[in-house]
């Protein structure tokens, strides 16, 4: 368990801090999905029209600025694969699932592998929600599993790799060449018991 929890940033009360907090997170997501995860923390306080001390005060790392920019996500894969679950075909639950997680996964370059180091590490600000998320998978699975659908010797951090490398290859395809969508169909063929093609 992490010595320190976390810094969460959280939307603030006041009108003006939280102006300028919405201010923040628009330019931020901007920025992240033109430049990646690495784009200059001081061009996203001039396009929010704040100064960099404002920044740091609502997102003092830039840990804490990705989280906020991609919590909104998590959540709604952890919503999907509720909504997915009480379907009458748990294998194409997953598949969907798995689909929009690689979507998500690779909103902007980098951010793939700041997912994958959050999952296992309780220090960082997005690991509760990528836990939360992977447990939505998780239980996506092992629906499919008991249905005899997909391998059972398929465990829930091994999906995720999958996912990883999938969003990898969305990543950093070329514009004109996006192989993920015949890449996770593979990785799902992989998977699944029965017919290939499923």
């Amino acid at each position: 368990m992490a010595e320190t929890e976390p810094y969460i940033a959280q939307r603030p009360k006041r009108a003006d801090g939280a102006r300028n907090y919405d201010a923040i997170l628009a330019a931020a997501r901007k920025a992240f999905e033109a430049e990646g995860s690495e784009a200059s923390l001081e061009d996203i306080a001039s396009r929010a029209g704040v100064a960099i001390g404002t920044l740091y005060r609502h997102f003092p790392t830039r840990a804490s600025l990705v989280e906020a920019a991609t919590r909104d996500g998590l959540a709604d894969l952890v919503a999907h694969a509720e909504a997915l679950a009480v379907g009458d075909d748990p294998l194409e639950a997953l598949a969907e699932w798995m689909r929009q997680a690689v979507r998500h996964f690779s909103t902007f370059r980098g951010l793939v592998g700041i997912l994958a180091q959050s999952m296992y590490d309780e220090g960082t600000p997005s690991h509760a929600a990528c836990s939360a998320m992977h447990g939505s998978g998780a239980r996506l699975l092992r629906a499919a599993q008991d249905a005899g659908q997909v391998r059972a010797d398929l465990t829930a951090d091994e999906l995720f790799d999958l996912l990883s490398g999938a969003a990898w290859v969305r990543e950093n395809a070329h514009p004109e060449r996006d192989g993920s969508p015949r890449f996770l169909q593979l990785l799902l063929e992989g998977i699944v018991t029965g017919a290939p093609g499923r």
